[in-house]
This record gives C-alpha cells, structure tokens and sequence, in this order.
C-alpha cells in the first residue's frame, strides 16, 4: 500500500494572506504528483482556523495574520489541486480522506494511517509528502507520521514543496533528510 499526502494546499498559502511566488509555482506539480499518483490512498490535510479565536491561540500571537478561516475562499483547495483530486478519486478510483487541523501537525492523520496498516494487516510501503510549506506543516506532519509508523518509507517531494523562504524550505528539507526521512528531487 502506498500513500500521498498533500498538505495545506490552500488558497490562503498560495496566492492569499499567507501566500508566496514559490507556493504558486508548486501548484501544478503537485497537481502533476496527484494525478500521476500510482498508490492507493491520498490523504488532504486542510489547516483550519476559527476567525473569533485565531487571534487568541499561541498561534495567533505569533502569526497575527489570519489565514485558513474555515468556510473562507482562503480555507478552501486551490481549484487545481481540487480538480486533481476529484479527478484522482472519480476517474482513477483512488480513495480520498481530509484531515483538518487546528495546528502545524495532524494526530489524527497518524492515527488514521496506524489503524489503517492495522485494519488492512497490510504495511504501507511508503507515505509520500508534498504541500505546504516545508518548514511548518510538511516537516511537522512528516515527522509526526515518521514516529507513528517508524518502519515505514516516508518520503517528502522537494519539487512538490515550497517553504515560506527558498532558505527555509531547504533547511526543512535538510532536518527531514538528517531524521531518516527520504527526500527526492531536492537541487541543493
């Protein structure tokens, strides 16, 4: 069994309030790996934020931009990557599950993929990772997974990535390669 999980591929990441130039040019390569996809699950990570708390939460302290407000043009997929979705679920039969998350990692992704490898008693071969951003999300939840399923291939597409900075991007991809994480097309 083989999994891709693409992270956080929100409009709000890409071409909003928290957007960048490097997040937009990895849309359509993300949308390349999603259709390409030869696994059999892809798992959608949604970053999901309340607009009458966000302020309030540590991450709101921090980051005091709001972004990913559910039920926000922002919160929602960008129309690429939902087209390829849709077209990897109805066209290619591939299952599809969406994690929102009120933090950088998913528990319930981790969760989700342990009692999924047990349920099946089938190991997943390999979970493999692209979205946004490498240094907040990707790297979290990749490294959240790595210490659910320790004896699975995790792998992060560096091409299918893009960091809030080209600096912080390679430095995420730097700590993943450095916690045993398998990191493919990576130009360094």
């Amino acid at each position: 069994m083989k999994v891709l999980v693409v992270v956080d591929m929100q409009n709000d990441f890409i071409n909003g309030a928290l957007g960048t130039p490097e997040a937009q040019a990895a849309v359509g390569d993300v949308a390349k790996k999603i259709s390409g996809f030869d696994g059999d699950l892809i798992c959608i990570t949604k970053d999901t934020h309340r607009s009458a708390d966000y302020l309030k939460t540590q991450e709101g302290q921090l980051l005091p931009v709001e972004h990913c407000i559910e039920g926000t043009h922002g919160w929602r997929l960008d129309d690429i990557i939902a087209t390829a979705v849709s077209h990897a679920a109805i066209d290619a039969g591939k299952s599809v599950s969406v994690f929102q998350k009120g933090t950088f990692g998913s528990v319930e992704l981790g969760d989700y993929l342990v009692e999924l490898s047990a349920r099946r008693k089938q190991r997943i071969e390999e979970i493999v990772f692209v979205g946004l951003c490498t240094d907040i999300c990707v790297i979290s939840n990749a490294l959240l997974v790595k210490a659910f399923l320790p004896e699975t291939k995790i792998t992060v597409d560096a091409a299918c990535c893009a960091g809030v900075t080209p600096a912080s991007h390679n430095n995420a991809l730097a700590a993943m390669k450095a916690c045993q994480i398998n990191v493919e097309n990576w130009e360094v």
